[in-house]
């Protein structure tokens, strides 16, 4: 590891040691602005709640991009043990952010010292990533509009990807994610007179069956979505069929079309289905947070950048995920791109750490500190490739 980032490694352990979940980072927000005003930018706070921007000019150039990091931890227990594990119980940085933040910082670093670019960055530091609403907080308080940009970029760590490999493609990056509620609502009565009743609990199992028949019936065979049940409740005694039965679950797409048709096929199939086992069924479908699609010109411009300085065996493809990222916002208002960074296998065995695969939001979760000064060359090279120097 190179000795220049070892404080930016502390501070990303102790950012690790110290989460914050949602809205609440104001520990993290203090040392990030810290962190800019040492390194000589200008600093705005509070931007969308805890958000903070950092303002780098260079050169005589008008135009502008922005680079975002998010920054809130997760509501889970960290079952890691190695110094810088979380110290509060239920709150972890099991998604990286920790480590978004620090390849930022080091990257503004980098280019407060060393310049090569022509025009303005925007050190974008992001609440509420993990509750889908953190982008568009900032939007409304005026991100676009008080730091105007042609272009926004970010970059996630992906487990699995060998450290020192990006993914990029324009595109579907990741999905949109859609929130459903089904009330099932029948009659109830004794568990041993079952002619007496309209059971809910037979209904609500025979509609998560036939939701799945969506995707692989409903939908055409090219396009991707998932129809995931993740909840079923009902009743509170073993002797007794319950009045309400409900079903949750999650729907992924990249399309608002295909979202608008699985709604309309929900819809159709739970009441239909309840009715037929002589209930009722009402449905609550919440669209929560766009798909991630990257715009074809910012997403060359990250390919070529990272071509360039780590060579193409080290850049690939992006397989588009069904997990979902609220940057999509911000895609939504200007151009851009999301990227991967490989966070590599995990090593389990490592000293201090928990048990299981070290991947996104797990509790045996760690970031890996060499990303931090590949990080810091990509987005500085993004920059340079944004932004060339005159001359260039």
């Amino acid at each position: 590891m190179k000795q220049d980032f070892a404080d930016v490694v502390a501070l990303r352990r102790d950012i690790h040691a110290h989460p914050e979940l949602a809205f609440a980072e104001e520990r993290t927000a203090e040392a990030i602005i810290t962190f800019l005003a040492d390194c000589g930018i200008d600093v705005h706070r509070g931007i969308g709640g805890t958000g903070v921007v950092g303002v780098l000019r260079a050169g005589s150039g008008p135009r502008a991009i922005g680079l975002r990091a998010d920054m809130d931890a997760l509501p889970i227990t960290e079952s890691n043990h190695f110094l810088h594990a979380s110290r509060h119980d239920g709150r972890m940085h099991a998604c990286g952010h920790d480590g978004h933040v620090a390849m930022l910082l080091a990257a503004a670093r980098t280019l407060a010292r060393a310049g090569q670019f022509d025009g303005t960055v925007y050190f974008i530091f992001q609440p509420g990533e993990e509750s889908g609403h953190g982008a568009q907080a900032m939007i409304e308080d005026g991100l676009f509009e008080r730091f105007p940009m042609e272009a926004v970029y970010a970059a996630h760590n992906w487990p699995g990807l060998p450290v020192g490999v990006f993914a990029v493609s324009p595109g579907p990056a990741m999905a949109a994610c859609n929130e459903i509620t089904i009330e099932i609502r029948g009659k109830g009565g004794h568990a041993a007179l079952p002619d007496q009743v309209a059971d809910p609990v037979l209904a609500a199992s025979a509609i998560v069956q036939a939701l799945q028949s969506i995707v692989s019936r409903n939908l055409p065979p090219a396009e991707s979505a998932a129809v995931s049940i993740t909840k079923l409740a009902a009743g509170d005694s073993l002797h007794v069929t319950p009045e309400t039965a409900t079903i949750a679950g999650t729907v992924r797409t990249y399309s608002p079309a295909v979202t608008d048709a699985i709604e309309k096929h929900i819809v159709r199939i739970a009441t239909g289905v309840a009715e037929g086992y002589g209930c009722t069924a009402s449905i609550d479908f919440e669209r929560n947070c766009a798909a991630t699609i990257n715009h074809s010109g910012p997403a060359e411009i990250v390919a070529t950048a990272l071509t360039s300085y780590f060579g193409s065996e080290n850049v690939k493809p992006m397989s588009p995920a069904m997990t979902a990222e609220d940057f999509a916002y911000m895609l939504e208002r200007n151009p851009g791109c999301y990227f991967w960074i490989g966070n590599g296998e995990g090593d389990e065995r490592a000293e201090g750490h928990g048990l299981g695969p070290c991947t996104l939001h797990n509790p045996s979760y760690d970031f890996d500190d060499r990303l931090i000064p590949i990080g810091a060359a990509a987005w500085t090279a993004i920059v340079q490739r944004a932004l060339p120097p005159l001359g260039l």
